[in-house]
């Protein structure tokens, strides 16, 4: 993220889902429990030693550590747990996690909003966690040497016990706790000047130590969203408009709803958030029945201004806007592209376009509501809780700070669950009946109502000099906004050419680190699509796009100059002006992947190649550095088969290695999978597709073998989740180039696609 989120306040009068703002902020937060007496104080166990907000010590030497972000099986609790172990100096048996609710002391200064995405967990985290785990230690240690009588600094901290070599004598964390005497305090001066570990000192981090949160998913113990019952609860079934976005409900027949057993109340949705518009819940005393009774209802549409809103209506608009020379603003603007156009000896230009993708995450989206009183309590999987208590609270129509949120594990997650869609239906079928409710989306539900990734249209267009050396690059991105439609203005950021906001979002990645002294991208917004396609941030976000056109067109401009496209790269790579070291960090991963995947050293058979690309993803400012070779077969027909896929990366300081491992095996596939096979189209002002037969993610039999080159070097760490998800989509397109002659330009890749390249 650019910025962390400022103090943000509901806006009472508009609150359109352009305007809607979160009730809540990095700092000075008023969400959840703030004023709600007694639930603040019922938190804290008073015989627990709390050296932070993020963990507490208990009596037995238990050590809980609260999670701040949301885990979706990214194992993100127990690497907050992994680090603050390291300078706690607890032995990890004694580990234990917790998720963190929204109560205002867990968004904190330092760590920022309750948001997880962007790969931005463990890099943003780890200073601050390590501090807690350091302070910890230091407590522990003065209460030790005032209970054992003994210098503190003849103290040594190991395996959650607190020993001193000298006269033999020890305590365990334990035993200090019940005694009282840790009670040493640090202001943020002082945690700031604690002298962490260097990571030649390290003992647990680097270490594959067993999850913390395996035990409890396997034996069933752990609650998921989907998991949540309360006493007296009914179950709502939503029933979607053929619309996206902007029908409304003219009229609800609920007269054979009423035939059905158990059925209790059809509510039309009144959404001032606009999260949804034309929604009805069907409100039953088991699932099962709400189900039957929504589909007995009998509904009337306006289908509103996006009824006939097609896919291809998205992208003629997409190509008229980049068209036009006022269009959008800047977010690059080097040198003078234009003037060395002008003067180049070779130009070249390509359009690239990405499809509607869908999430997709195997846990339906639901969410269980529950008002108290004036407390409404919120049960749910979700990865903004910064923001979506204020959405449920703009459902409910009361003020944000009597929201209570309860953070569940997530089966799945990938930026589907930064929005809270599912908390309005819960929220207003729960007033409406006066009991709790959970709602639970149909798989349908979900497809055709995602907030999916945008479909995107880029223009770029590059020059270069007598040498072969590119001069000049500019760069059209248009799109839906994701993160506008969030109604954040801190998590917009200011235009360079000074006409505005701009999403970033939509855009990072093409300020890549490859020297070229003249360079433009401009962030053109396609009012049509963020109207009619409301998009939210799916894994990888907008270098998922941008990446593919500018892995693609490095390669292109190599070939057109007769330059093999790896060594073209490495020499862009020179670390000049604002990119001095990140280009080095980027140049070493491409390197590391070539050479295990023995890049230009085999003979390969025909109709197969290998292609390269290397990213920066995601942001420049939180870079994590990346590289794949694709190996791919083309068969005569257009057909194409991925051999293997080598990746590379650099993760700065490696705190869990097999994780690690995990995420970015995963996160290779998931790019596969939008390179391949996952496309989404809209027809009517709807998304066609509703379930695993037209939308089609990669299977296990078409997996290929996959080599992972993992860089830890002891820098910052760096994000693993999601940067190789954009290295894969440019790495195969080259490849089936290498392989074919075939230039796609186009996400998913076809087999007519490919066959049409290879005959032109």
């Amino acid at each position: 993220m650019n910025k962390h989120v400022k103090n943000v306040t509901p806006e009472a009068t508009d609150l359109s889902r352009r305007s809607f703002l979160v009730g809540t902020a990095a700092t000075g937060l008023v969400l959840g429990y703030a004023g709600v007496p007694g639930i603040g104080e019922a938190l804290a166990a008073p015989s627990n030693f709390e050296p932070s907000v993020w963990y507490a010590i208990a009596p037995d030497g238990l050590v809980t550590v609260t999670c701040g972000k949301a885990d979706m099986g990214q194992h993100i609790a127990s690497t907050m747990a992994q680090i603050v172990a390291e300078e706690l100096g607890a032995k990890w048996s004694d580990m234990r996690v917790n998720l963190a609710s929204n109560d205002p002391k867990f968004n904190d200064p330092v760590l920022g909003a309750q948001i997880t995405g962007g790969s931005w967990s463990t890099m943003m985290n780890f200073d601050a966690m390590s501090r807690a785990g350091a302070a910890g230690r230091m407590a522990l240690t003065e209460g030790a040497a005032a209970s054992m009588g003994v210098p503190a600094s003849e103290l040594v901290v190991r395996d959650s016990v607190i020993a001193h070599p000298k006269s033999k004598k020890q305590m365990s964390f334990a035993d200090v706790v019940k005694s009282g005497k840790a009670t040493k305090t640090f202001t943020p001066d002082e945690l700031k000047a604690i002298k962490l570990k260097t990571p030649d000192q390290y003992s647990m981090i680097g270490v594959s130590v067993p999850q913390l949160d395996i035990p409890s998913k396997t034996n069933g113990t752990a609650k998921y969203g989907i998991d949540v019952m309360l006493p007296g609860m009914a179950y709502g079934a939503v029933v979607t408009p053929p619309v996206r976005f902007g029908a409304t409900v003219k009229s609800v027949d609920d007269s054979d709803a009423k035939k059905v057993p158990g059925f209790i109340k059809a509510v039309t949705l009144d959404d001032k958030t606009q999260t949804t518009t034309g929604w009805v819940v069907a409100v039953a005393n088991t699932y099962a029945q709400a189900k039957k009774a929504a589909a007995a209802l009998k509904i009337a549409y306006d289908g509103g201004p996006n009824a006939k809103v097609s896919s291809q209506s998205l992208l003629d608009e997409a190509k008229r806007l980049q068209k036009l020379e006022d269009s959008g603003q800047f977010f690059v603007k080097d040198g003078d592209p234009a003037a060395a156009f002008g003067t180049a000896a070779k130009v070249l230009e390509a359009e690239y376009t990405t499809s509607i993708n869908i999430h997709a995450p195997m846990e339906p989206m639901n969410a269980t509501a529950e008002f108290k009183g004036d407390i409404l309590h919120i049960y749910s999987g979700n990865q903004f809780a910064t923001r979506s208590g204020a959405i449920a609270a703009g459902a409910a129509g009361i003020d944000p700070k009597f929201v209570v949120m309860h953070q569940m594990w997530l089966g799945g997650g990938f930026g589907r669950r930064l929005d809270a869609d599912m908390m309005v239906p819960a929220v207003q079928a729960a007033k409406a009946i006066g009991k709790p409710v959970k709602v639970i989306y149909t798989r349908e539900n979900d497809m055709t109502m995602d907030f999916s990734r945008p479909l995107t249209f880029q223009k770029v267009k590059a020059g270069v000099d007598g040498d072969g050396k590119l001069v000049a690059l500019s760069h059209d991105v248009v799109s839906a906004w994701p993160t506008q439609r969030w109604g954040i203005p801190d998590f917009l950021s200011p235009s360079v050419d000074k006409k505005g906001p701009l999403d970033a979002f939509t855009v990072n990645g093409s300020d890549f680190f490859y020297t070229v002294p003249n360079h433009t991208v401009r962030a053109i917004k396609n009012e049509m699509a963020h109207n009619a396609t409301p998009s939210g941030q799916l894994r990888s976000v907008a270098p998922g796009w941008t990446f593919w056109a500018v892995e693609c067109m490095i390669d292109e401009i190599a070939v057109a100059t007769g330059k093999d496209p790896a060594q073209f790269r490495i020499s862009l790579l020179d670390g000049a002006g604002k990119n001095d070291g990140g280009a080095q960090r980027l140049r070493n991963t491409l390197l590391a992947a070539m050479g295990l995947a023995g890049y230009g050293t085999k003979q390969l058979p025909k109709g197969e190649g290998m292609g390269v690309a290397c990213v920066s993803s995601q942001e420049r400012a939180t870079a994590s550095w990346t590289a794949c070779v694709a190996h791919v077969a083309v068969a005569p027909s257009g057909e194409v088969t991925v051999k293997k896929l080598t990746v590379a990366t650099d993760v700065g300081t490696q705190v869990h290695p097999d994780n690690i491992r995990a995420q970015v095996e995963g996160a290779a596939m998931w790019g596969l999978s939008l390179a391949m096979y996952e496309k989404a189209t809209l027809k009517d002002g709807g998304i066609e597709q509703t379930n695993f037969d037209g939308y089609t993610p990669l299977r296990m039999s078409q997996v290929p073998e996959v080599a992972i080159a993992v860089i830890a070097n002891g820098e910052k760490a760096t994000g693993v989740g999601e940067p190789a998800v954009t290295v894969i989509a440019p790495a195969i397109g080259n490849a089936i180039f290498n392989a074919s002659g075939a230039r796609v330009r186009a996400l998913p890749i076809t087999a007519e696609a490919v066959k049409a390249g290879m005959k032109a």
